[in-house]
């Protein structure tokens, strides 16, 4: 009989180590919560809309009582009457209106002359005030006509602002060989399945869509065209920075908050507004609300609901904490993506506050939101969320290789209608 060489025996134990069932825990554990951060437009009231062409296009109306906007060279003369240069500033005022000069001086037009300058006398018998080097704009408050006159010989036109803003192309991709395609883990991704390149496929989807999102916040028109070959597209802060209000620094007082009402007061504000904002200036907020300040402002008994059916209950549920002050109502939620260290936790954004309201096209008289995310589409053809496959299996045939690549593609632009009576919260 044939005996085995002893320094070829392998105890039994050590087979019992290499087959043991490793003691796993198959949950996959979200260390950082659910880290997607899309979502903020759909929140606050953006509707979706098809578009068939390169770029959006929408008007908006200019303000009703126009006001004559001056540029002076040299400071004017004192006098009963004066003479006030227009720049390169269109005319608008006419013989006969009634500008307010210096915030209260009320003075009559009495002549003008081509576009150069037009002459003023003081209504009351005494010297105009001297009007300093700088521009500024001149309230015209109404006109003057003696009994028997005519009527005016020239007419104030109504205008709008034609805006436009190009859509931008978002792209990504995903790929996973035969091989790891057809290989389980050790995790279960949901449903009993353990694919991991599942989990890989569906945070790329998810960056995406979170990528896209923020392009839609934070892009731009591309005026470097001599380094940037794409056109690029209008974000909704780069809109609030050319055309709406911007703060410098967080809200730490009630004379901060108070500052920003009184210039929505001067933009026909809405009565609601949401505020979204990072952690730091939800706890100053939260902080101006628990010192009372004598009932300034008022926490939890917000006078406005509209936005959420009249319903303060709602709110409450969405995540909103209201408080109200000087006649509006603001809606006040965390915003995860300024709170996020791989995202905008370092930059100067602190928070965004949004009008809850429509505002009118007046060309159209339509009513529309006051944001809107637009996608190309047409004929059954979408291009919100293009996702295809192309390889050669999962239902791919399209190539040779042993992989299958996901890709995704959006074409989109967001339009901000009314971005005068947005405001953008910055640290400093």
């Amino acid at each position: 009989m044939k005996r085995l060489d002893p320094a070829k025996y392998v105890a039994l134990g050590d087979y019992f180590n290499e087959i043991n069932k490793p003691d796993n825990r198959d949950a996959l554990v979200k260390a950082f919560g659910a880290q997607g951060i899309t979502g903020f437009l759909q929140m606050v009231g953006a509707v979706k809309s098809a578009g068939t062409a390169d770029q959006v296009q929408w008007w908006e109306e200019v303000r009703l009582h126009q006001t004559q906007k001056v540029v002076l060279a040299a400071a004017t003369t004192a006098g009963k009457t004066m003479v006030i240069a227009f720049g390169a500033q269109a005319p608008v005022v006419r013989v006969n209106d009634v500008v307010l000069l210096s915030g209260k001086e009320r003075a009559i037009v009495t002549a003008i002359t081509g576009t150069t300058s037009f002459t003023v006398a003081n209504l009351e018998d005494a010297n105009l005030s001297v009007i300093a080097i700088g521009t500024y704009e001149l309230p015209i408050i109404g006109n003057l006509y003696a009994q028997g006159t005519d009527q005016p010989d020239q007419y104030l036109e109504s205008n709008v602002v034609k805006r436009t803003n190009p859509y931008m192309i978002v792209k990504e991709i995903f790929k996973v060989t035969g091989s790891q395609a057809t290989n389980l883990g050790w995790i279960d991704l949901g449903n009993g399945d353990y694919r991991w390149f599942m989990k890989g496929e569906a945070d790329t989807r998810q960056r995406f869509l979170d990528k896209r999102e923020m392009m839609m916040l934070l892009g731009q028109k591309v005026t470097n065209t001599a380094n940037v070959s794409v056109e690029g597209s209008e974000g909704y802060f780069a809109a609030i920075e050319n055309r709406g209000l911007v703060t410098n620094g967080y809200i730490t007082e009630l004379a901060d908050l108070d500052l920003i009402i009184k210039e929505l007061d001067k933009q026909g504000a809405s009565p609601e507004y949401a505020l979204y904002v990072d952690r730091t200036q939800d706890l100053l907020l939260d902080d101006l609300v628990a010192k009372g300040n004598a009932g300034s402002l008022t926490a939890g008994v917000a006078t406005q609901y509209g936005a959420f059916n009249n319903s303060a209950d709602m709110a409450i549920k969405l995540g909103f904490k209201s408080f109200g002050r000087g006649g509006y109502t603001f809606h006040k939620h965390d915003w995860k993506l300024l709170n996020d260290p791989t995202l905008l936790a370092d930059a100067n954004f602190a928070g965004v506050a949004i009008p809850m309201a429509t505002v009118v096209d007046p060309k159209s008289g339509d009513r529309n939101p006051s944001l809107e995310i637009n996608y190309k589409a047409t004929n059954g053809v979408s291009r919100e969320m293009h996702h295809w496959l192309t390889g050669s299996f999962m239902g791919a045939s399209n190539d040779t290789k042993d992989l299958v690549q996901f890709n995704y593609l959006s074409e989109i632009a967001l339009v901000t209608r009314g971005a005068n009576r947005h405001v953008l919260l910055k640290k400093a």
